[in-house]
């Protein structure tokens, strides 16, 4: 596993907190415009939040890593604002969420996705998209997701996907992180999840294509059986 515990990470030009910080305080202005419809659409949103069983619209949810809020305008139409928290660690991105009027009456606040600042077994669902990927141990925050939940919670997490062809994989691994999908299995099952579920996910002109290796992304889903604290065991920093 490239990135078991413990293990010595590979260097990527955007792949920890601060250089994440620093690239959103730049693309925040056009990321709903210009940066985000090429790579997450909201026919990929949609269809991903399909499996994040949005049933009632008096679910308690928690977007993590929502930026802007764009995958939270999703959630919104199935549950009710003042059941929605947003979360995410810049605050230019979450100006432009704070500015959508779909978005009045939902919980916008900063925090880190591998430390949530919320007690065990608090939310129903826990949504994520386009954030592991800025992770620089995306165990942990899987196992945050994992904690945060209550007994039955559904987490959906959407993200990249490693390419398979060696030249897209050179330029992938030199930007961020794009785990494999055996990767993102692993590390929900490893958190205690049952039931997990993987979908490839896709822009139209992309859909059910792997050229030049590349799968565009995907979405999975897991299910915790009951309420408490991660199964898996706490880990040094160091």
């Amino acid at each position: 596993q490239r990135l078991a515990m413990g293990s010595t990470k590979p260097l990527r030009l955007i792949q920890h907190k601060k250089e994440a910080l620093w690239f959103y305080s730049f693309i925040s202005f056009g990321y709903d415009h210009v940066f985000n419809p090429g790579q997450y659409t909201e026919d990929m949103r949609d269809i991903s939040l399909e499996h994040a069983r949005l049933h009632s619209r008096a679910l308690k949810v928690v977007d993590v890593g929502g930026g802007t809020g764009f995958t939270t305008l999703g959630v919104v139409r199935y549950v009710d604002p003042e059941n929605v928290t947003l979360l995410d660690q810049s605050p230019h991105q979450l100006d432009k969420a704070r500015k959508k009027k779909a978005l009045r009456g939902i919980k916008i606040m900063e925090g880190d996705a591998e430390d949530l600042p919320f007690p065990t077994d608090t939310f129903d669902r826990y949504v994520s998209a386009g954030s592991i990927e800025y992770w620089p141990d995306p165990q942990r925050g899987i196992r945050e997701a994992y904690r945060v939940l209550s007994a039955d919670g559904v987490a959906c997490m959407i993200g990249p996907v490693r390419p398979t062809f060696w030249l897209s994989r050179f330029f992938a691994d030199m930007w961020m992180l794009f785990p494999t999908e055996e990767e993102y299995i692993e590390w929900f099952e490893r958190a205690g999840f049952k039931d997990v579920e993987l979908t490839r996910i896709g822009p139209k002109w992309y859909r059910g294509a792997r050229r030049h290796g590349l799968v565009i992304g995907c979405c999975v889903t897991g299910i915790k059986t009951q309420s408490g604290d991660s199964p898996l065991q706490a880990w040094s920093e160091g």
